[in-house]
């Protein structure tokens, strides 16, 4: 159901309240920013770049949301949609790490890269405040006032601005703003979709077999915890339902790093019966039967949700989204509560057999990390809360190419995802409902109108992050490099409604685009030059090169075999301003690459040939490609053609010419100055 807050009754709780504003701090902004998420920072060192005056608002005391809140293993789907700001953030954990770019890393460092970014600008932070209530004139927000979250109900802050944006996961402030929005999957009938509403499915599932009852067989005993006793609607039915939220759980394996992993508050080991069960039927082989257990550097991890009884916590945050600040506390705490005590129960139950109980005790919690929140992550994974229905609506179809907006302001790539919403009882066994995974398609643009209200609700309010998209739309869009760009891309679209003074809805995309393409990084340093193989006015080819047959990097690259002769794919860089060059070519790594082949990397003075070296490559993460370094060049005032040329010289196999990265040198070096 599509809900909005009545304006009457914030702005009736604003003026009761109104005797207080004489005591309260009162401050003045161009860009008030609700939300320190990844786009939220983002936001605010865009704009503030831009000469703009901002404040960004966090209600806790982390920066960077589940990008620095354990979400190490980072979901990219394809990396031409990372751009900008979003690009800068990865490469900047490169550095941290001595590679390139980086998309597997530590919580604390992620961290770090977000305050080095608030530091490097003048917008102010305020941690530990949380929305009041909203006041409007119209359609215009004019003002919010803000809470201590230690002083819940009384205000602290009232914040004034030209505009106003929401970077939370929950779209707290689009909701006090009376914008409409939606909670829960929409009814497949509504957008003309397939894979919205109740959707019983394979994918992270109870195998058959699994009673659910206290006393197997007997329905009257009562259902075990975490099972709902409801009946299963028919595929693509809406509903209020919620997909599951967890912890992406940071655990260490080094002795003198490591915390034991102890019997948690609240712990009750009957609620992972199901666990039992299920391992009854799919006996133990590794702690991977259960969790998703992905290596961060130092030893380290990225723990997820997996298969049908693990870290999400089924059916217990539905009412998350709407709650007050004190009910989210009390279900954050029992997703706490939940998670270590299964963590635990791994450990330590005599149900689990010996050798997975003592691999689970080579990890404990890291004492590096969250240092300030007993070295557990205080940001839990709020998949999926409110979604606003703006001027347009984000759908399956748009994901799968059958509608295609011209109004983008960045792109998406990845699966269309939705963990699982509900648990119940189907054909006398317990299933799982609600997962969804469907992918296969390339990358697809995200419209500006996706991220503005409906004109007629609000006309100053930007929301990169809870925006307009269906259920199953928003599982492939809610990506946090996703909600980067996006958040880059509304600070832009903030500074001209500012600058012009215009709804945000008048905004001219082109405008955004040409100043996104001229400053991507924000702060005035060189841009990269980018050539791909679809760059037909920059690529020159010979020889025999077809389609490529794996995931590159954009929507299509070529190959060529070097069994079948000589190709060569020259790269053409007559754009480079002059200066010194990183080089970098794109690798999407298959069973038939050839491990090595011969290129050339001309300058405008002189040619060279070298031979590169592929066999050592390693591809991380959720990718199957990767840049490869391949020289650098200096180009002077003048020069001649500068170009890469990759051949099939001295190939045995196949070789991608997907695309060539000129990046300029010290390009991080430089903005660590500013």
């Amino acid at each position: 159901m599509i809900k909005s807050v009545m304006i009457h009754a914030v702005l009736a709780v604003f003026t009761a309240a109104s005797c207080c504003l004489a005591q309260i701090k009162k401050v003045t902004y161009d860009l008030c920013i609700y939300g320190g998420t990844s786009a939220g920072v983002v936001a605010a060192y865009t704009a503030s770049k831009a000469g703009k005056s901002v404040i960004l608002i966090e209600p806790s005391q982390l920066l960077g949301g589940m990008s620095s809140g354990g979400l190490g293993q980072t979901d990219i789907g394809n990396k031409y949609v990372v751009r900008g700001l979003a690009l800068d953030f990865y490469r900047k954990i490169g550095e941290h790490y001595g590679t390139f770019e980086q998309w597997i890393f530590e919580p604390k460092v992620a961290e770090e890269i977000f305050r080095q970014y608030m530091q490097n600008c003048d917008a102010d932070l305020h941690h530990g405040q949380a929305l009041l209530d909203v006041k409007k004139r119209g359609t215009d927000i004019e003002e919010i006032r803000l809470q201590s979250v230690d002083e819940l109900g009384k205000p602290s802050m009232a914040v004034k601005a030209k505009v106003f944006m929401d970077c939370t996961y929950e779209g707290d402030l689009l909701a006090m703003a009376g914008v409409s929005y939606h909670v829960g999957r929409e009814d497949n009938s509504v957008y003309g979709e397939t894979l919205n509403g109740v959707q019983l499915m394979t994918g992270h599932q109870f195998p058959d077999g699994v009673d659910p009852y206290v006393k197997r067989g007997d329905p009257s005993s009562g259902l075990l915890w975490g099972i709902r006793d409801g009946e299963l609607l028919p595929d693509g039915t809406g509903d209020e339902k919620v997909q599951a939220y967890n912890y992406r759980i940071a655990l260490t394996n080094v002795p003198e790093n490591r915390i034991p992993i102890t019997r948690p508050d609240n712990y009750d080991s009957t609620r992972y019966e199901l666990l039992r069960r299920q391992k009854e039927i799919q006996p133990w082989k590794g702690l991977n039967d259960v969790f998703i257990w992905s290596l961060m550097p130092n030893g380290k991890t990225d723990i997820n949700n997996r298969n049908g009884f693990s870290t999400d916590m089924i059916g217990m945050n539905w009412d998350y989204p709407e709650a007050h600040y004190h009910r989210r506390q009390e279900i954050i705490k029992a997703h706490e509560d939940y998670t270590k005590g299964l963590l635990y129960f791994v450990g330590n139950d005599p149900s689990v057999p010996k050798f997975i109980r003592d691999e689970m005790k080579t990890w404990g919690y890291p004492k590096d990390e969250y240092v300030n929140n007993n070295h557990w992550s205080p940001q839990l994974y709020v998949r999926e809360a409110r979604r606003m229905v703006g001027e347009l609506v984000m759908t399956q179809h748009h994901c799968q190419g059958r509608e295609v907006v011209d109004d983008e302001v960045g792109y998406a790539a990845y699966t269309m995802d939705s963990h699982n919403c509900d648990r119940l009882v189907v054909n006398g066994m317990v299933k799982n409902e609600g997962n969804v995974e469907v992918g296969g398609f390339p990358p697809f643009p995200i419209s500006y109108r996706a991220i503005v209200p409906k004109r007629n609700e609000a006309t100053n309010l930007l929301v990169p992050v809870c925006l307009s998209a269906s259920h199953i739309a928003f599982g492939s869009i809610r990506m946090e490099p996703v909600f980067m760009v996006l958040g880059q891309s509304a600070a832009v679209a903030a500074c001209l409604a500012i600058d012009q003074g215009v709804p945000v809805q008048a905004v001219a995309v082109k405008d955004i685009k040409t100043i996104l393409a001229a400053n991507p990084k924000a702060d005035g340093r060189q841009s990269d030059v980018l050539i791909s193989s679809s760059d037909t006015d920059a690529v020159r080819f010979t020889g025999s090169w077809k389609e490529g047959s794996s995931k590159g990097y954009g929507l299509t690259y070529v190959e060529a075999d070097g069994k079948e002769g000589l190709s060569t794919a020259r790269f053409v860089a007559n754009e480079l301003n002059p200066g010194s060059y990183r080089l970098y070519t794109y690798f999407p790594k298959t069973d038939e690459s050839a491990p090595r082949f011969s290129y050339t990397i001309a300058d405008g003075r002189r040619v060279s040939e070298k031979l590169l070296d592929l066999s050592g490559v390693e591809i991380k993460g959720q990718t199957s490609s990767t840049w490869v370094p391949i020289g650098e060049l200096t180009v002077a005032e003048g020069a001649d053609e500068v170009f890469v040329e990759l051949t099939t010289k001295g190939a045995d196999g196949v070789v991608a010419a997907n695309a060539v990265l000129f990046v300029p040198a010290g390009d991080q070096a430089n903005n660590n100055k500013n």
